[in-house]
């Protein structure tokens, strides 16, 4: 994992800060990099710092409660701050994130986030101990799922690692960009990491 002094754009421009952000609406993913599952907590501060609550579905498990609080310091907060304004449902199968995505709606009116999170997908769904038919089956009800929050005045941003997946479930991937409003790849330039945009999937548009 790169420290954090190279979690930076690689060109401190304007436009490039910005895409270290999250839309303020839609379906964002984000990819290209092994690390990706991890690195949506450097989206996490400007978030909190706009007082904009964060529900975290992590399928990949990486949630770190330790980066949380280094950031909370870095920015002279509380941590209960940051804790206040993040609640986070863990997933360990295919079946259960899509039944946090499914549930998603109902968590929402409880605890009122503008951003949505989502890790491994569709990482999750590349279990060879799940067969084909049924993965296929769970993953087409978590595009469902993503289309109803979608729809909901608040982003839901998907950070996943599929493309480096040699499986030919990798369809599902491309299924997910397909639905999406725009799709960002983390590449490395020069010893840091940086987002460029990729070419929207054609008939994602709201």
């Amino acid at each position: 994992m790169p420290d954090s002094a190279s979690i930076v754009p690689a060109v401190a421009s304007p436009a490039s800060q910005k895409l270290w952000t999250l839309p303020d609406r839609g379906l964002a993913v984000f990819h290209g990099h092994p690390d990706v599952p991890r690195l949506f907590h450097y989206f996490l501060p400007r978030l909190i710092a706009q007082e904009k609550p964060v529900l975290c579905l992590d399928g990949a498990n990486r949630f770190d409660p330790l980066l949380i609080a280094r950031f909370s310091r870095e920015r002279h907060l509380d941590a209960a701050v940051f804790n206040r304004r993040i609640r986070v449902a863990r997933a360990f199968t295919c079946f259960q994130l899509t039944e946090l995505l499914a549930r998603a709606p109902r968590l929402l009116e409880k605890f009122p986030a503008q951003a949505v999170v989502v890790t491994a997908l569709p990482d999750l769904y590349f279990d060879e101990d799940v067969r084909e038919h049924q993965a296929g089956a769970s993953f087409r009800r978590a595009l469902e799922a993503l289309a109803v929050l979608r729809a909901l005045p608040l982003v839901t941003a998907v950070f996943t690692d599929a493309a480096s997946f040699q499986t030919p479930r990798r369809a599902f991937f491309a299924q997910l960009v397909a639905q999406s409003d725009s799709v960002s790849q983390f590449i490395e330039q020069e010893g840091r990491l940086a987002l460029v945009p990729n070419p929207p999937a054609p008939g994602a548009a709201l």
